[in-house]
């Protein structure tokens, strides 16, 4: 009989594995994108609908559902010997469920540090640690090079419309704008995804729309600067504020662009 290594996720769970991995399910976009990165092909025999990096995969893996809404089912007769989930993007009960039946690996991600830590710990439990080590190392070299804005502007962060929702702080994204871009949250005094009171508007030089969530546009600049008529509106790509796996690699060049647009 072969005996169990032992691997640790972010949440503290201990996952047992007699064999490494070879029918893996991803449930978070970001995650899908690195293990295409860490060469794992066939490996990966399903995602979410909302995993759409590598454009290959998510025209041809299985698709299990989104990260909130699991097709529990589905995942199970896809016999996994592996599930990469998220604290935050996925359900604790639906991931509780599958737990019972499938080794599930959680991260649980507020900074860079949590996101290297990530990188290296998948890799390793999927047999690539070499290729996660110099993942880890490129990422790192390329936000050493990076240069936060000058003078620490403020600026809002907005995921959603209709509430209007913006970015607080406990968030990955509020990591990424305070110690990486380096403007100051203009709802810095609060927590994770606030709803804004359109009569008590936070002071702010600039204004970030994200493409995701919520695909704000161009087309939404106008409506924006009614609200803050002072302020600058920028479109950012929420994938380079949010993807904390592989695709970190790009996130300190696309941040040098939003700085030149600053």
């Amino acid at each position: 009989m072969k005996s169990k290594r032992q691997h640790f996720d972010q949440y503290g769970n201990t996952i047992e594995l007699s064999t490494v991995p070879q029918r893996i399910i991803s449930l978070v976009p970001s995650q899908t994108e690195l293990l295409y990165h860490l060469g794992l092909g066939v490996k990966v025999v399903g995602i979410t609908k909302f995993c759409i990096h590598p454009e290959e995969w998510f025209k041809t893996k299985e698709r299990i559902g989104g990260p909130k809404q699991l097709d529990i089912e589905k995942i199970k007769s896809l016999s996994p010997d592996l599930i990469i989930a998220n604290k935050e993007e996925n359900i604790k009960e639906q991931i509780e469920e599958l737990m019972q039946d499938i080794p599930v690996w959680i991260s649980d991600i507020y900074d860079l540090k949590d996101s290297l830590e990530m990188i290296e710990q998948v890799a390793e439990i999927c047999n690539e640690a070499i290729k996660g080590k110099q993942m880890v190392e490129q990422i790192q070299v390329n936000f050493s090079q990076l240069k936060p804005f000058p003078n620490s502007p403020k600026a809002l962060y907005l995921i959603w419309k209709k509430p209007y929702m913006a970015v607080a702080t406990a968030t990955f994204i509020d990591h990424v704008m305070t110690a990486h871009l380096g403007v100051v949250n203009a709802v810095g005094d609060l927590e994770r995804y606030p709803e804004l009171d359109l009569n008590n508007l936070p002071e702010t030089d600039y204004v970030f729309l994200s493409t995701e969530p919520y695909p704000f546009s161009e087309k939404h600049i106008p409506e924006i600067q009614e609200l803050f008529p002072k302020a600058k509106i920028l479109v950012v790509d929420g994938e380079y504020f949010t993807w904390y796996g592989s695709r970190l690699i790009g996130t300190p060049a696309y941040l040098e662009e939003v700085q030149n647009r600053m």
